[in-house]
């Protein structure tokens, strides 16, 4: 046997892989010619039906192990296959239809190894086929916040410490599939530090027949129930009108009428008091809450088909009665809508 194979690698790639004939020759490829090449490639196929297991075959590197479930059981379940079987210090995360640019691995080992206090070190990414933006919270404190408001952390871009995820028995929860990572970045956040490099080292695509698009209200439902999770840290307790409301927001489907924004400001108000023993860190708490606060009020102005004065003396109203407002540049938009008579969009 080689003894390449051996010996501990620094990495294992996990790449679960379903049906991706299209793209996964791609991204295959874009691992293997890592400039980082210290890893072990662990490759789970969940039955695929299609031409993906051919093309896999095809390629000759030692470094691939190519791993055939002979049933469909779940994107997640070969992700815990892929844990259960890696032997390098870290694991890093990549998909079929991705893919990795060149100095991905060796720029996020450099990144861990200089910070140990990490156990989780993601990237900045683009979307295949679209201008690159960026709006990535970057260091722990504004990942802690920014997962009040969704998932800002890209799976496949991720590279863990695979000592940490041992030491606390941590796998994926099947139950939380499709936001599986979500709920995995949660709970990783009382072991340790979440970084996202800021450097686009991934990119990503989306097409119709995703997974994620296919579920969306299931994986809605979890991403929800993994936002209170995170406020039950606080030293916060929900009644039922406030969870009711924050449920009503969170899942973006109804308006909110005029006497919920009185009961907004209580909730504001509670969280903000909440906070003091500093779970979230003050400042980038202090601006989720003004966030959240613009997004309750342009939600109730969605109420209206046409903008009027009227609805302008409502808005008054709330900022003198309860200090609920918009910037100076909302604010002012919204008096010329008013006086205009401007139709909702």
């Amino acid at each position: 046997m080689d003894s390449a194979l051996i010996l501990k690698p620094k990495i294992t790639v996990i790449l679960p892989t379903y049906n991706c004939e299209l793209y996964v020759k791609s991204a295959v490829e874009s691992i293997l010619n890592q400039s980082f090449t210290d890893f072990e490639f662990l490759i789970i196929d969940d039955a695929s039906t299609d031409g993906t297991i051919q093309i896999l075959k095809n390629f000759n590197d030692q470094r691939i192990q190519l791993i055939e479930k002979p049933f469909n059981t779940g994107y997640t379940e070969s992700l815990n296959l892929g844990l259960k079987f890696a032997k390098g210090e870290y694991i890093a995360r990549m998909d079929g239809d991705d893919i990795s640019l060149p100095d991905r691995f060796a720029k996020q080992i450099a990144y861990l190894e200089a910070h140990p206090e990490v156990v989780l070190c993601a990237t900045a990414y683009k979307f295949i086929g679209r201008e690159p933006f960026f709006d990535f919270p970057e260091n722990h404190d504004a990942i802690k916040v920014s997962f009040l408001k969704g998932n800002c952390i890209c799976h496949p871009s991720v590279m863990l410490r695979k000592c940490l995820l041992d030491a606390h028995g941590i796998t994926y929860d099947t139950s939380k599939e499709p936001a599986e990572d979500y709920d995995l970045w949660i709970r990783l956040l009382s072991i340790g530090k979440l970084y996202i490099l800021p450097e686009i080292l991934l990119e990503y695509r989306v097409y119709s027949n995703q997974v994620s698009t296919e579920r969306f209200i299931e994986q809605k439902q979890i991403d929800i129930a993994l936002r209170f999770r995170l406020l039950e840290q606080l030293e916060f307790k929900f009644n039922i009108e406030e969870y009711n409301f924050f449920e009503k927001y969170f899942l973006n489907i109804d308006c909110i009428n005029f006497n919920e924004l009185a009961l907004f400001k209580k909730i504001k108000n509670k969280l903000k008091k909440s906070n003091n023993a500093g779970f979230f860190e003050a400042k980038h708490f202090e601006n989720y809450l003004s966030d959240l606060e613009s997004s309750v009020l342009r939600r109730y102005f969605k109420n209206y088909f046409r903008f009027s004065p009227f609805l302008y003396l409502d808005y008054l109203i709330a900022k003198c009665k309860w200090n609920l407002g918009l910037s100076f540049n909302d604010e002012f938009k919204l008096l010329i809508k008013c006086f205009l008579f401007r139709k909702n969009s």
